[in-house]
C-alpha cells in the first residue's frame, strides 16, 4: 500500500512500523508551474501472511490520520494568526512559501525544505511577528528592536537569529536575511 499526503505526523510513521503489510508513506508537494515532487518519508518492510482484524483497524486509522493531515487548513483559516497581524503575515507568508513547504504546528508555523529553515510566532500584544531564521547571528549586524541573537536562549521554533516584524518596511528590511536562510538550506 502507498499512502500519499502533504505531510505525515511522527505517529503515522511509527504506526506503519507495527503493521504486517508493506506500506510506503509518500509526501507530495506542488510547486509553481505545476511541478510535482514526491518524497518517500517512511516505509515498512511488511511480512508474509494475513494480518489480524485488529491490525487492519490500526492500518485504517493510520491511513485516515495521514489523509486528514494533508487537508489541514491554512494558519489564517485555523485562527492561529491574530487579526491585527493578518495583513503583515499575509505578505510574510507569500515571501516564505515561494521557497518551501509550510507546517502549522501547535505554537508556531514552520517553513522547511528538508529541515526547518524559518519559524514564525505571533505576538499580538506587541503587534509583532517573530521570525526565527537559520542564520549565524555573528554574520549579521544586529539591530536593537529588529534582530536578536537567540543562541543559548530558550525559544520556540528553529533558528539562532530572531527578526521582529511590525510593519511592511520591516519585512522589506528582513528580505535579504530570509533569502540567506533559504539559500543556505
Amino acid at each position: 500500500m502507498v499512502c500519499i499526503a502533504a505531510g505525515f505526523s511522527h505517529h503515522d510513521r511509527v504506526a506503519v512500523q507495527w503493521l504486517t503489510e508493506r506500506i510506503d508513506l509518500v509526501r507530495y508537494r506542488v510547486f509553481e508551474g505545476g511541478l510535482l515532487s514526491l518524497l518517500l518519508v517512511g516505509s515498512s518492510p511488511g511480512s508474509p501472511g494475513a494480518a489480524s482484524s485488529r491490525r487492519n483497524r490500526e492500518r485504517d486509522a493510520v491511513v485516515v490520520s495521514a489523509t486528514a493531515s494533508s487537508g489541514a487548513s491554512s494558519p489564517t483559516d485555523a485562527g492561529l494568526v491574530p487579526g491585527c497581524l493578518r495583513d503583515l503575515y499575509g505578505e510574510l507568508n507569500e515571501a516564505l512559501t515561494a521557497w518551501v513547504e509550510v507546517a502549522t504546528l501547535r505554537h508556531y508555523i514552520a517553513y522547511r525544505r528538508l529541515v526547518n529553515v524559518a519559524s514564525v510566532i505571533f505576538r499580538p500584544k506587541h503587534g509583532a511577528i517573530l521570525v526565527y531564521l537559520r542564520v549565524d547571528p555573528d554574520s549579521v549586524a544586529l539591530e536593537e528592536g529588529f534582530t536578536r541573537d537567540m543562541r543559548g536562549i530558550g525559544h520556540l521554533g528553529t533558528g539562532d537569529l530572531e527578526v521582529r516584524l511590525v510593519s511592511a518596511a520591516d519585512l522589506e528590511k528582513a528580505a535579504p536575511l530570509i533569502r540567506r536562510a533559504f539559500e543556505a538550506a
